[in-house]
């Protein structure tokens, strides 16, 4: 699809002043400004972040509940039951829990979900199995905040429950001991974007700060924080940022030994990224959940024994190479259904079919989205309801329009960009229908069309160590600090393009005025290869990488579009 370049405007003579202050490149300086660093203690605290920064936990509405609750399981020795959801969010956050408290009780047991049986948060069989070991406590991690019946039912059974989530709540709170989750309109916390295993890390952290213990003993789990962060998406500012880069240092040096197997297993090299664990280490783990049951990569988080670690991550690689399977082929289909039944006018793509993965259908929705821009509902049948995810594109709240489709609805839940939704088999269409019609009066002209966020347009001389150094000091990148992408216009092809593996384009480009070539490559581009020449001039749109081989670092650009000129 072709993309709209949105180019960030920059205050110029704003960021000539922090540029100048800071004894950086201007450019460099408005990147900061963009993302609200507008001074030197700003950009400090940006550029050198400290733990010392996070924020007091207690600030959260019922963590003090929380804390005293968990205090006097632990003097009484009651069993505990660490509860959590299938992905990775949900089992980094069982495993955090559960290896921290390990070391203050033997008496405690995790819980997930299985996905087909018992779907997406706290169930009945959760409750019942909490029952059956005689479990005085159970802590929910990354789901819980709409389970009113649960937390009732829980009560009912003589179990505390303290719900520990990061999701939009409903109208009204379940009824549990107590409920932690930043997005509570009554919580005045100051950052609202944790991801759930975050939500747990406060949770700890104010344990440690009432008990008087070594913050050392919880920040050892950090890296389990950073792959939450990285997997679940959140933006990555605030507290976020700070976690997750704490988190990438220990990635880095001194990993979790069941971190360090997935590393292995899926030949990641050093330095270790953000993306390399989107990309690597977030699917291995999710992969259980979704086509097993996601026990097995709790398993493998909270394990230490190197043989059984091996076995763990080689089977979670077996998992995760069957799911990509399943992900092509049902993606191929979900895109010929929308060919063959959807009108070129919709507004929205809603499919259903009851032979589909469940476990597959949000990567499917995502994947749709990337062929057809628009908001996206994969569905099949599961335990005879029709079940799915539900993905959005940019300024198209779909959890608001998902709520004026309620009555037709057995449960939904999520947030603006992502949710999972059920409903009965005989409301498909009706769904569809209405679906349709609310994106067709709501959605805003602007979101209906890809945009690629343009930082900055520079000339090909910025690109030097210096600038490129200041740049990687902006890691870790994710939503609301994205990696930074420039624009450099008046391009030309430098000898000819290599076409590698049929897709991508490996290039030399220089400016037009200028001598000095630069290396580029183009992943997913290689249809442009036939229209480059060194007649040509182009646009590009990139972000700076190093490359390094054989011992010999030089910089290339990641080359995310071209636009050339009529």
């Amino acid at each position: 699809m072709d993309k709209k370049w949105d180019l960030s405007e920059i205050d110029e003579p704003q960021a000539k002043l922090l540029g100048d202050e800071l004894n950086i490149h201007s450019t460099l300086g408005g990147l900061l400004i963009n993302r609200g660093i507008t001074d030197f203690e700003k950009s400090r605290a940006f550029f050198r972040p400290s733990l010392d920064m996070l924020h007091d936990p207690f600030l959260m509405k019922d963590l003090d509940l929380a804390v005293n609750r968990l205090s006097d399981a632990l003097a009484r020795n009651e069993r505990i039951l660490i509860y959590g959801d299938y992905d990775v969010d949900g089992t980094t956050s069982v495993a955090l829990m559960y290896l921290f408290l390990k070391n203050h009780t033997e008496n405690i047991r995790f819980y997930i979900p299985d996905r087909y049986t018992e779907g997406y948060g706290i169930s009945e069989k959760g409750i019942e199995y909490a029952v059956s070991i005689d479990c005085q406590l159970i802590i929910s991690l990354d789901c819980g905040i709409r389970a009113l019946n649960m937390a009732d039912l829980s009560k009912k059974k003589g179990i505390d429950l303290i719900i520990c989530d990061h999701h939009i709540p409903g109208s009204i709170l379940p009824k549990a001991y107590a409920v932690l989750d930043p997005k509570r309109k009554d919580c005045t916390y100051p950052f609202k974007e944790l991801s759930g295993c975050g939500v747990g890390f406060k949770v700890l952290q104010g344990f440690c700060l009432k008990h008087s213990l070594d913050l050392g003993s919880l920040f050892n789990y950090l890296d389990l924080v950073a792959v939450s962060i990285a997997s679940d998406i959140v933006p990555m500012v605030g507290e976020n940022r700070i976690l997750a880069y704490f988190g990438m240092q220990k990635i880095n040096s001194q990993p979790l030994k069941s971190l360090q197997a997935l590393i292995d297993i899926a030949g990641i090299k050093s330095p270790i990224s953000i993306s390399d664990v989107v990309f690597y280490i977030g699917p291995r783990i999710n992969a259980a959940g979704r086509l097993r049951h996601a026990n097995e990569s709790v398993d493998l988080l909270i394990s230490e024994n190197p043989v059984q670690l091996r076995d763990f991550a080689q089977r979670l690689n077996v998992v995760n190479r069957k799911r990509q399977n399943i992900d092509q082929n049902i993606t191929e289909e979900a895109l010929r259904k929308i060919d063959h039944e959807l009108p070129n006018s919709a507004k929205s793509t809603v499919l259903f079919n009851s032979k589909w993965h469940k476990g597959i259908v949000g990567i499917v929705a995502s994947r749709c989205i990337e062929h057809y821009f628009r908001p996206t509902i994969i569905l099949t049948e599961s335990n005879g309801v029709a079940t799915g995810s539900a993905r959005s594109v940019e300024g198209f709240d779909i959890h608001v329009a998902l709520g004026k489709c309620s009555d037709l609805l057995l449960q939904y839940g999520g947030h603006a960009f992502a949710a999972g939704i059920s409903l009965a088999l005989d409301k498909v269409e009706p769904f569809k229908k209405r679906f349709e019609k609310i994106v067709t009066n709501t959605i805003l002209p602007d979101s209906e069309v890809p945009k690629l966020t343009v930082d900055a347009e520079v000339p090909l001389d910025f690109i030097n160590f210096k600038n490129f150094n200041i740049l990687n000091q902006m890691v870790p990148f994710g939503p609301q600090n994205m990696q930074p992408i420039f624009v450099t216009n008046q391009v030309k092809l430098v000898g000819s393009a290599k076409l590698i593996k049929g897709k991508h384009l490996k290039m030399q480009v220089k400016e037009e005025d200028k001598d000095a070539p630069v290396d580029a490559i183009a992943f997913g581009l290689g249809g442009l290869k036939a229209s480059l020449s060194t007649t040509k001039s182009f646009r590009i749109a990139y972000h700076i990488d190093l490359n390094e081989f054989r011992g010999r670092k030089r910089l290339q650009l990641i080359v995310k579009d071209i636009k050339f000129y009529n």
